[in-house]
């Protein structure tokens, strides 16, 4: 296996272990998030992070993949861990530990062209979205409803434990 191209995503017996990165992309009071036809939540630009690449290589290859825009990092805002479960899914019912590294990027003020795809192949879109309206919309991850509303000026550690379905 080509290491440059492994995910930093690997099972165990316990669950599986993910690190993921996420850009913030604000231009006047909207973040820019992504939407599919399967899934029923907005979710952050970026994706997981490959062995042997930077987060901060990672998140500017992933918001060119995902906006065809070449952006700058502002800063890292959020550290996410987040626990949760998975009913389904290429490692089939498990326990998910996941920690996300969110940066705020620099402005956008050209045009942005989605042509980006899910790691399973559906089509993804963009949409700026309200950060005042947030709250009626489902946002991945749940903590931008309240937390973009006025950004931290240090980075803020936020951990989210879902408990385990039954």
């Amino acid at each position: 296996m080509d290491k440059q191209n492994q995910d930093i995503t690997f099972p165990t017996k316990e669950g599986v272990f993910n690190m993921r990165m996420g850009a913030i992309i604000l231009r006047d009071d909207k973040v820019l998030m992504v939407k599919n036809n399967r899934d029923p939540y907005y979710y952050s630009v970026g994706g997981r992070v490959k062995l042997q690449e930077t987060l901060e290589e990672a998140i500017i290859l992933e918001c060119f993949e995902e906006t065809k825009v070449h952006v700058e990092i502002d800063r890292l805002v959020f550290i996410h861990e987040n626990f949760f479960p998975v009913q389904s899914g290429p490692y089939g019912e498990t326990q998910f530990h996941e920690i996300s590294f969110f940066y705020l990027m620099k402005s956008i003020e050209v045009e942005i062209k989605c042509e980006s795809y899910t790691s399973d192949g559906i089509e993804e879109k963009l949409e700026w979205l309200p950060i005042s309206n947030l709250q009626d919309v489902f946002p991945f991850p749940e903590f931008f409803k309240s937390e973009l509303v006025c950004l931290p000026a240090e980075i803020k550690h936020i951990v989210t434990i879902e408990e385990k379905r039954t």
